[in-house]
């Protein structure tokens, strides 16, 4: 399939509305519980999101467009939630969320990208030459690993009470 930024876009647009839908009105047991050691709850997933909209995806993108291959991407720190997240709500989470998201997508659109932008390239400092339309797809797929994390953690919170149907549900199954 080829790569539609309009979709991206389009796709980008949902993410925050559908962790407003979901998480807002929670129970703490259940915006706080993981999978498990070395995994994230659904506080911390959006903790992270946050991060990345202040630190990765627009800054990096800009970082293509101005230095393309030489000036590498800053690293990424996955965990820089456990201390930026401290003390909030996930109500103060979902909204600065929401507002760095629609801020980010209103800059996309402003740089005006063309066809033959999306072929330009950086370097990750992990994973080397990125073109930017694999940075772009990779957020679109971000938001929805993520998405997909938080309502496999909330889903486990019932693998007991499903009784027989736990092999049918591969979400109680996936991560284990």
């Amino acid at each position: 399939m080829t790569f539609d930024l309009n979709q991206a876009i389009k796709l980008l647009e949902k993410t925050p509305a559908i962790l407003i839908a979901l998480c807002d009105d929670l129970p703490e047991p259940l915006i706080r519980s993981n999978e498990g050691p070395g995994t994230w709850s659904p506080f911390d997933v959006i903790g992270h999101l946050i991060h990345g909209e202040k630190t990765d995806w627009i800054p990096r993108t800009k970082i293509i467009l101005e230095h393309g291959e030489s000036r590498p991407f800053d690293p990424f720190d996955r965990e820089a939630m456990f201390v930026s997240s401290e003390g909030k709500s996930v109500q103060a989470l979902l909204q600065e969320f929401d507002h760095l998201r629609r801020q980010n997508l209103t800059d996309l659109q402003m740089l005006k990208l063309a066809f033959g932008d999306l072929a330009r390239t950086g370097t990750h400092p992990a994973l080397g030459k990125v073109t930017l339309e694999q940075h772009l797809a990779s957020w679109v797929v971000h938001d929805l690993d993520h998405i997909n994390q938080i309502f496999r953690t909330i889903a486990k919170h019932q693998r007991e009470n499903v009784g027989p149907w736990k092999p049918y549900l591969s979400i109680l199954t996936e991560r284990s």
